[in-house]
């Protein structure tokens, strides 16, 4: 049973792997719990959590759409490299985490880079028999810390 949860879990980090590699804003909302909170650490080095940010507030697919829209217009995609660590499924089979590592490199049209690079725990909870939704994300934070 936990293979078959495993390969869920992989299937949804990959699929938001797909959504940024082909800035596919309703694949990127699909992976996305309604109540997702992402607290957001300010720099890459920020492993106290007293510095976090939270800049997008819970999950407002509306508010989502148009952030990452806008990403999409502005910027392109230089290159975007994801590998999955681990995941840990809870006993219940009903809660997950994926640590991936993330190095995605965005340029804007007017010559900017945004690079997201660090690592990322991913976490996912059970909302129907067979699907899974990312309900908050900590990271991208630089390991191992300094």
């Amino acid at each position: 049973m936990n293979d078959h949860v495993r390969a869920e879990i992989e299937e949804i980090v990959h699929r938001e792997t797909r959504a940024w590699d082909t800035r596919d804003v309703e694949l990127l909302l699909s992976v996305f719990h309604h109540h997702m909170v992402w607290p957001w650490p300010p720099e890459p080095t920020s492993h106290d959590p007293i510095e976090w940010i939270m800049p997008f507030g819970r999950f407002d697919e509306q508010r989502w759409r148009e952030n990452w829209e806008e990403l999409f217009v502005t910027h392109d995609l230089v290159h975007n490299r994801r590998t999955i660590v681990r995941i840990e499924i809870s006993p219940e089979k009903n809660g997950a985490f994926a640590v991936v590592d993330v190095d995605t490199l965005w340029r804007s049209h007017g010559g900017g880079e945004s690079h997201w690079l660090g690592r990322a725990c991913k976490i996912y909870t059970k909302v129907g028999p067979s699907t899974w939704k990312m309900i908050s994300q900590v990271g991208l934070l630089l390991y191992p810390p300094a």
